[in-house]
């Protein structure tokens, strides 16, 4: 069963426009080690943090929560299976929020597709409850 479903779409240029104010302040606040590494290793680091942006913000909204009540940036954070497929894991508040979603019968996968084309990058994020076997 879908739990929650969400959608963000954030510009890449804003995204630029803060690294180039805040640069580490704003990385640290709001990126993981590992999504830092991987947008250093990028073309184009704006790009790849604005798509993880959006996939936070839109795992947010499928949380049904938005921005608030205790989640934080961090608590959500994407990286890449060897496929390149993106992932979302969830800690913290993220996380604990999840598992009260999720009934005790089943297990939560968190769904998530990133995409981007100048000046835009899109997240969309599906957790799904799938009965446990």
């Amino acid at each position: 069963m879908i739990i929650g479903i969400g959608t963000d779409l954030a510009n890449i240029d804003r995204i630029q426009a803060v690294l180039e104010r805040h640069g580490d302040r704003f990385r640290n606040r709001v990126f993981t080690d590992i999504e830092q590494s991987k947008a250093k290793r990028r073309m184009n680091e704006a790009g790849t943090l604005a798509k993880r942006w959006a996939a936070k913000e839109a795992c947010s909204k499928a949380l049904g929560t938005g921005l608030r009540m205790g989640i934080a940036w961090k608590d959500m954070a994407v990286h890449n299976l060897k496929t390149g497929e993106p992932r979302m894991t969830l800690t913290g508040w993220a996380k604990k929020r999840l598992d009260d979603l999720v009934p005790d019968t089943h297990e939560a996968i968190v769904h998530v597709t990133l995409t981007d084309d100048h000046p835009w990058a899109q997240a969309f994020v599906v957790i799904e409850a799938r009965l446990k076997t």
